[in-house]
């Protein structure tokens, strides 16, 4: 059992050599390969790294901030941040009313319309100028995953001109003469 086993190992061996003297002793087939170098990028592709600046604003601290009026009234509170496609801030949005999270309306105001200063190197300030009722008043702010579909909407749209009154009359139209 062992000798088949010591033939094939053999030969293998044998094989492998002969290979390898063939491959030391023949003509190239390619280019000579280079010793390797580390990868580097030119000037123009290293990425930029940039510091915190103290004027710069975190949108993390920025979620959860409360928003007061210019009577000193907290408001509502930052609950999102919609960017643009140039990810330039596009609006806030901002909870209004409930507690805990429940009952919590969610409405989207202009950037322009709140106003973020800092107070100290840790605490943010954002004022609008309305109140809470204004905010209330205003169109709820419906994310894209919790919209509708708009086919869904269509579909109930023609499925309810469709259906006859349930009202067990029948009205006749008089004929055209």
């Amino acid at each position: 059992m062992s000798r088949p086993f010591l033939a094939a190992a053999f030969l293998l061996v044998a094989g492998a050599s002969a290979g390898l003297a063939q491959d030391a002793s023949g003509p190239k087939s390619g280019p000579t390969p280079v010793p390797g170098a580390p990868a580097t990028l030119a000037n123009d592709l290293r990425p930029t790294f940039v510091a915190q600046e103290p004027s710069d604003l975190m949108a993390s601290k920025m979620i959860g901030q409360s928003i007061v009026n210019g009577a000193n009234e907290t408001i509502g509170s930052v609950a999102d941040i919609v960017l643009g496609p140039d990810l330039a801030v596009k609006s806030y949005v901002v909870g209004v009313g409930g507690f805990l999270g429940l009952g919590t309306k969610y409405v989207s105001v202009a950037k322009e319309a709140l106003q973020v200063s800092r107070v100290d190197d840790k605490t943010l300030k954002a004022v609008i100028n309305t109140d809470k009722d204004q905010l209330r008043a205003a169109p709820e702010y419906v994310y894209l995953g919790q919209q509708p579909a708009k086919t869904d909407a269509a579909k109930t749209d023609a499925q309810k001109s469709d259906v006859p009154a349930a009202t067990g009359t029948t009205t006749t139209q008089p004929a055209q003469q």
